[in-house]
C-alpha cells in the first residue's frame, strides 16, 4: 500500500527538497504541497493524504493553530518538521499536546538532509498506521497533572538501575510512568527519540510534574537513586560504572537504526555494566531500536518489560523486542509503574 503525503510549508525550497527525498522511497508518494494552511486545508479535502508534514511558522495561519483545528475536526497523522531552536522547544511541546504524532528538526548545523530524510521516511511509515484513537485521546502535561506523593519504604535501590527506551508516543508514555513512581526509585536512564534542544525542555517539564529529579543528561552525570537522566537530542548516552557508582557518558557517533540517541546503545551499555542489577523497559515507538539491546539485557540477567500493543501509539519497538523473546513481561502502560515497584520490593 502506498502512503500518500501532503507537505504544508511556506518555503518552496523545502517543499521541493522534501518531495524529491520522499520520492526516493517506493512506498511513499507526495500527492501535493501547500504554502500555507488555507491552501493545505483544501488539498486535504481534495487529495485525502494519509500523513501531513507541517511547518510551524507560516503566513496567514501558524502551524499550531492549524494543527489544533485539524485534530479537532479531521484528526489524522501529522509530523511537525520545523526549524527547532532553543526558543522553539515550548512550541514543539505544544505541538505534541495538540496531537502531533512526531516533531522533527529541519536540517541544520549537525543534521544533514540525508539523515533527516531517512528518519522522516521511517516516521511517515510508522505514523501512517498509528493508533489514532490513542493519539487524539492523549493529554500531555495537562494542567490537572499533579506530582505523586507515593512513598514506598520497602523499595530496595542498592546497585539497581532502570533503563527505558521510547520513540513515537513516548513523551506521553514516559509522563504516565514517571508521574506514578515514588521518589525513592533507583536511578533511571532514558532514551526518547527527539530533536536536539527539545530534550532539555521535555526533562524540565517532567521534573515539574514528578517527585523524581529529572534532567537532561550531561557527560559525567552520576546516576543516583531518585534521579532520572534523559539522553540529550543528537547525542548517544551510555551507562558506565565506577566502583559502586553508575554514571553516564554523552558522546557523538553514527546513527543507529536511524537514531541518535539510540536505545540500542544505552541498553547494550546497561547489559554490560549493570547486568542482573538492571530492569529494562521498551515503550511505544517505531522501528527496531532497542529490541536487540533489550535481549542483551535479558541475557545478562536483567528483568525486561515491553509495553503491550493495545496501549501503544505505535507498536513497533515493543513488537520487535517481543519477537526476539527479549521481554520477560508484556504489560499495559498503566500497569508498568506498579510492576516496577513490585519488582524492586521483591
Amino acid at each position: 500500500m502506498t502512503i500518500k503525503v501532503l507537505i504544508i510549508d511556506d518555503s518552496a525550497m523545502v517543499r521541493k527538497v522534501f518531495t524529491q527525498e520522499l520520492g526516493k522511497d517506493p512506498e511513499i508518494v507526495v500527492v501535493g504541497s501547500a504554502p500555507d494552511p488555507f491552501i493545505g486545508r483544501d488539498k486535504i479535502i481534495e487529495l485525502k493524504p494519509d500523513v501531513i508534514i507541517l511547518d510551524i511558522e507560516m503566513p496567514r495561519m501558524d502551524g499550531l493553530t492549524f494543527l489544533e483545528k485539524l485534530m479537532k475536526h479531521h484528526p489524522m497523522p501529522v509530523i511537525i518538521v520545523s526549524s527547532l531552536a532553543k526558543k522553539g522547544c515550548e512550541v514543539a511541546m505544544r505541538a505534541l499536546e495538540l496531537g502531533a504524532a512526531e516533531v522533527m528538526a529541519k536540517p541544520g548545523e549537525s543534521y544533514s538532509v540525508g539523515d533527516m530524510s531517512e528518519q522522516l521516511i521511517e516516521k511517515i511509515k510508522a505514523v501512517a498506521y498509528i493508533n489514532l484513537a490513542r493519539l487524539t485521546a492523549k493529554q500531555i502535561f495537562s494542567d490537572s497533572a499533579q506530582k505523586t506523593s507515593n512513598t514506598n519504604a520497602m523499595i530496595k535501590t542498592t546497585n539497581k538501575i532502570i533503563a527505558i527506551g521510547a520513540s513515537t508516543g513516548g513523551t506521553e508514555a514516559l509522563k504516565e510512568v514517571l508521574t506514578a513512581l515514588p521518589g525513592n526509585m533507583p536511578p533511571m536512564v532514558i532514551v526518547q527519540h527527539m530533536p536536539q534542544y527539545f530534550t532539555k525542555s521535555f526533562a524540565d517539564r517532567l521534573n515539574d510534574l514528578c517527585v523524581l529529579e529529572i534532567k537532561e543528561a550531561e557527560d559525567g552525570d552520576l546516576a543516583n537513586p531518585g534521579k532520572v537522566l534523559i539522553a540529550p537530542g543528537n547525542k548517544h548516552m551510555v551507562l558506565k560504572r565506577s566502583g559502586a557508582s553508575y554514571y553516564v557518558e554523552i558522546k557523538d557517533g553514527p546513527l543507529v537504526y536511524h537514531q541518535r540517541p539510540a536505545v540500542e546503545i544505552l541498553f547494550q551499555s546497561v547489559a554490560k555494566y549493570a547486568g542482573a542489577n538492571s530492569i529494562g523497559v521498551i515503550l511505544t515507538g517505531m522501528g527496531k531500536d532497542g529490541a536487540k539491546g533489550l535481549l542483551e539485557m535479558k541475557n545478562a540477567g536483567a528483568y525486561t518489560i515491553a509495553q503491550d500493543e493495545a496501549s501503544c501509539i505505535v507498536f513497533g519497538m515493543p513488537k520487535e523486542a517481543i519477537a526476539l523473546d527479549a521481554a520477560m513481561k508484556i504489560e499495559s502502560l498503566k500497569k508498568i509503574p506498579q510492576t516496577l515497584i513490585n519488582l524492586l520490593k521483591s
